[in-house]
């Protein structure tokens, strides 16, 4: 007896047709004759003809109706084995799976398995490109204004010798006798009937003669271009550049340029996101006292005000100065400056008095040797602004 077909696929009976696709995509990906072993083709091929009927029927709202009210006996009463797959979506489902060429030829392009949507012509195999990656590496203060970067990249393109054609000049393609032109052919299997890529022409439909010379037939060379890349502001380590139509070519077009950036540490500033942050040295007077400090930024310098009574390890900010976001240029980070006190290593005969009075002004008692001196206006200072 045939098993449920809710049970094959794995899903209830009130699941959506969403939630049936999701199921069907993760068996077939699993099952399909073309991803496992020769030793086990047999027993995949036969579990995918029995998740690919449940499919077949569930995804159609008649059939299913059908199948929930009679059964097993409603359908194999009212539908061949051909009319079951008929009108099913067995293409938009693997999009993204990069296996869209070899279900597109098990599935006679879409339109079921006898192959009755379409000319057999138009159901070649027509693959794009191969997508190429690449690694940019910009530093920050490019990737905070943009920048335009020349890479080379090695690729291949049409041969310009037999422009793409792999056959010497001046001959011509033979039409494939064992398709007769048409790149696919007929497989019968069971109650299936599913077109597979011509193994003579590789789906080409002809068959090369006379190869050329200068790409032995491959119909491309390879060759390295210069290629202006414009990196928007904003970008890190997370952005991936899409270049479309710059990867290498194929019969159904060229691929795509994938361009991953690497932002290269930067001595001075740290990032998070579109915030900066630095270690600020500032002198104690400057904590004490306040005043405007002149700072660096990342599109030069600035000033900031800092607030009397400063302690060491804040974080003071200046808004608007840091990254700006990738999607909204209008949107700036903060420049955060973390606030480190410096103590000073000499003093001169004037700081010397001039401390030691404010010691005394505070009930301290700082006398100390000259050659400790500094020492002790060290520890002293710690211990005023710890």
């Amino acid at each position: 007896m045939k098993r449920d077909y809710y049970e094959i696929l794995g899903i209830e009976k009130n699941s959506t047709l969403q939630q049936i696709k999701k199921a069907y995509r993760s068996l077939a990906l699993q099952y399909h004759p073309d991803r496992v072993s020769e030793d086990k083709k047999a027993a995949s091929e036969e579990k995918f003809k029995e998740i690919s009927e449940a499919y077949g029927v569930l995804s159609d709202q008649k059939k299913r109706a059908m199948y929930d009210q009679y059964g097993h006996a409603g359908i194999d009463q009212r539908f061949t084995s051909e009319d079951i797959f008929r009108g099913a979506d067995f293409s938009s489902i693997f999009e993204g799976a990069g296996l869209g060429d070899i279900f597109s030829q098990f599935f006679g392009g879409g339109g079921g398995f006898d192959g009755s949507s379409g000319s057999s012509r138009s159901k070649r195999t027509h693959q794009r490109g191969r997508d190429i990656q690449f690694e940019v590496d910009i530093t920050l203060e490019e990737a905070h204004s943009g920048v335009t970067k020349k890479i080379k990249i090695p690729r291949y393109e049409y041969c310009n010798d037999c422009k793409g054609t792999g056959a010497k000049d001046g001959t011509k393609l033979k039409e494939c006798a064992d398709c007769g032109g048409r790149g696919q052919v007929m497989m019968s299997s069971g109650f299936f009937r599913m077109q597979q890529t011509c193994g003579a022409c590789s789906g080409k439909g002809k068959i090369i003669t006379d190869y050329c010379p200068k790409c032995n037939g491959r119909g491309a060379v390879k060759v390295t271009r210069n290629i202006d890349i414009n990196i928007p502001a904003g970008v890190d380590n997370s952005s991936r550049l899409r270049v479309k139509d710059e990867g290498e070519v194929g019969s159904g077009g060229p691929g795509d340029l994938y361009v991953y950036i690497h932002v290269i540490d930067h001595k001075v500033f740290q990032r998070d996101g579109n915030d900066l942050y630095m270690v600020l040295p500032i002198s104690f007077a400057k904590a004490a006292l306040g005043g405007d400090q002149k700072v660096p930024t990342i599109d030069g310098k600035g000033t900031m005000k800092i607030p009397a009574g400063t302690q060491n390890g804040v974080l003071l900010r200046l808004k608007g100065k840091g990254m700006p976001d990738l999607r909204n240029k209008d949107i700036l980070g903060t420049q955060y400056y973390k606030i480190s006190i410096e103590v000073p290593k000499k003093l001169n005969s004037e700081q010397k008095r001039l401390l030691e009075e404010y010691a005394k002004a505070g009930g301290e008692d700082v006398k100390a040797s000259e050659s400790s001196v500094a020492d002790n206006i060290k520890e002293k200072i710690k211990k005023v602004f710890k």
